[in-house]
């Protein structure tokens, strides 16, 4: 059965592009490589023994879009991860978010009402619920105004699927509302390659810790959090590429209970970036270099989830810990210094 991974290449793409192929999927890629490298196509296959399709298409390139669909006849399933993902760029670069985020997924939803695909997997975000009023998060909580583009984005791609549900029943998607993703696949074949200064934490701290770079900037100690610093709910990728593996049979089981579903995917735990930092100098024995700086344009104080729906459900449930996801993001940091 051949499904088509969207940003395959990427953090959390590849890792389920991994998890897809260990369950006998077949799969092909779309990737522009904007926030990847071709080179993770090799992790891939190193691990899987599976070298998976590609093709280097920029999902916004509307004739390159309609010409993979007129020549990949037998797709069942889409997963959707192709978007541009920082907060703080986000702020600084509305319209490319805009476009990058809704007119590839609008181009998407096009071809499969053309071909009659069915299965559509969204890449979302816990992002939606902005600054939550109650504490864990479920999926009924009230979506609020976004607090940045990226936010919005979100916000409006869940919007068009459910009106895209709606008028064609023989759709089905579920929309994964995942936290925050960490870690790297434990072979150190693939894990997050951020180019440039990263957007995330974890690469931060990694990069820190590596020495390329100088010191780790925290936004913010003054939030009210025992600690003072933001708190997240990081799970593991490996465990977060499961989820969309699981969700995607629901699909292609027919045991959806409506053709339009939300799932968040945390591990229901929230810790704050000073316990990230205190964790990875833990486990790897590193001391890091850190400074407070002001908070961050479009953050938020605490986010972390529900994940009963899930377990219910999808009969997900993260198992993999923070320690796990740091002492495998740092042995993909080493991998990559190495060879850089």
């Amino acid at each position: 059965m051949k499904i088509l991974v969207t940003g395959g290449l990427g953090f959390i793409g590849s890792h389920t592009v991994v998890a897809l192929q260990e369950k006998g999927y077949d799969v092909v890629i779309i990737d522009n490589l904007s926030n990847s490298d071709i080179s993770v196509l090799e992790g891939i296959t190193k691990i899987t023994g599976i070298r998976p399709g590609f093709e280097a298409i920029d999902l916004r390139d509307k004739p390159k879009v309609i010409d993979f669909f007129n020549r990949y006849h037998n797709i069942e399933g889409i997963i959707h991860f192709a978007a541009s993902k920082a907060v703080g760029e986000s702020v600084q670069k509305p319209l490319l978010y805009y476009e990058n985020n809704l007119n590839t997924l609008i181009y998407l939803l096009q071809q499969m009402q053309e071909k009659a695909i069915r299965n559509f997997i969204f890449s979302s975000s816990c992002t939606v619920y902005g600054e939550p009023d109650d504490l864990p998060i479920t999926e009924t909580a009230p979506v609020k105004p976004a607090l940045s583009p990226y936010g919005n984005t979100k916000q409006i791609g869940e919007e068009i699927i459910r009106d895209t549900a709606k008028a064609y029943p023989l759709f089905k998607s579920i929309a994964l509302r995942y936290f925050n993703p960490i870690g790297a696949h434990p072979s150190g074949y693939i894990g997050e390659l951020p180019l440039g200064i990263p957007q995330n934490l974890v690469p931060f701290v990694t990069q820190t810790a590596a020495g390329i770079r100088k010191e780790l900037s925290v936004f913010g100690d003054d939030y009210p959090t025992p600690d003072g610093t933001a708190i997240r709910d990081y799970i593991h990728v490996v465990d977060l590429a499961e989820s969309h593996v699981v969700a995607l049979e629901r699909l292609l089981n027919n045991t959806q209970k409506v053709n339009f579903e939300v799932f968040n995917i945390g591990t229901g735990r929230g810790s704050s970036v000073m316990e990230i930092i205190k964790s990875f100098e833990n486990v790897n024995g590193i001391k890091l270099n850190y400074k407070i700086t002001g908070r961050r344009e479009g953050d938020v104080t605490a986010v972390w989830a529900d994940t009963s729906l899930a377990e219910k459900e999808l009969g997900w449930k993260a198992r993999l810990t923070m320690e796990d996801a740091l002492r495998d993001a740092w042995r993909w940091q080493q991998k990559i210094s190495k060879s850089s």
